[in-house]
């Protein structure tokens, strides 16, 4: 599933009144161990756009509440350059042309193919230095972001996908003090029950797995790798 391109952990917004597909979408991200939170109509869509920190938004034009042609104009008035994909039963030449001139970067139509929408978004995330630096080191550890793998001494330590979503983070914020509630947002969907405690844990998993000295804990702040 991962030897064609190397990608991070991502974050993916998706803004989809039809609950079926929204869901259906948000498994089939799962499936490659990226994060995916949902909408269900434009207000929330973009209100979770605004304060979010994500890698894509996938948003549908039929909205209840704020249409998606008004969210994707509202988050590029917000200065925000997230890339958007338009999502619609509707494939009028006049609607992909309002979208793009608001500031959408891709167009699919539904119905659609799971596999279609994967390299779409691929596409639009894609970024050279997430291809070619596909291994993460720091000492005698390194995790492989293509094949998923981590290794210490060149032996595989067998990580739960959450368990390596974390190590990911934390390693491409490594020298940095990240708090809770930064590791919350980007390693946990945002409708998920997490207590900051459950950091604590996945954290005391971690450094049972790889080791006490990779992860400091600064009392008050958070963790540093």
């Amino acid at each position: 599933m991962y030897n064609r391109l190397s990608f991070r952990c991502m974050k993916i917004l998706v803004i989809e009144d039809e609950h079926k597909i929204a869901r259906s979408i948000k498994r089939g991200f799962e499936q490659e161990s990226w994060l995916c939170d949902t909408a269900f109509d434009g207000e929330n869509g973009y209100d979770l756009a605004s304060t979010g920190d994500y890698d894509l938004i996938i948003l549908d034009l039929m909205l209840p509440k704020i249409p998606g042609l008004e969210v994707c104009k509202k988050i590029r008035n917000d200065g925000l350059m997230t890339p958007i994909l338009i999502l619609t039963a509707k494939g009028e030449i006049d609607d992909k042309v309002k979208g793009f001139n608001l500031g959408a970067d891709d167009y699919l139509v539904k119905p659609f193919a799971f596999e279609e929408l994967l390299v779409r978004v691929r596409a639009l995330v894609r970024r050279p230095e997430q291809i070619i630096n596909s291994k993460l080191q720091i000492s005698n550890l390194e995790l492989d972001t293509s094949s998923k793998e981590v290794k210490q001494n060149n032996n595989i330590i067998q990580l739960s996908r959450k368990e390596y979503q974390l190590l990911e983070y934390l390693i491409k914020n490594k020298n940095r003090v990240v708090s809770k509630e930064e590791i919350i947002s980007h390693v946990w969907d945002y409708d998920s029950d997490i207590l900051p405690n459950t950091v604590e844990v996945f954290i005391k998993y971690l450094r049972n797995k790889i080791g006490k000295k990779y992860i400091k804990t600064i009392r008050g702040f958070g963790y540093k790798l």
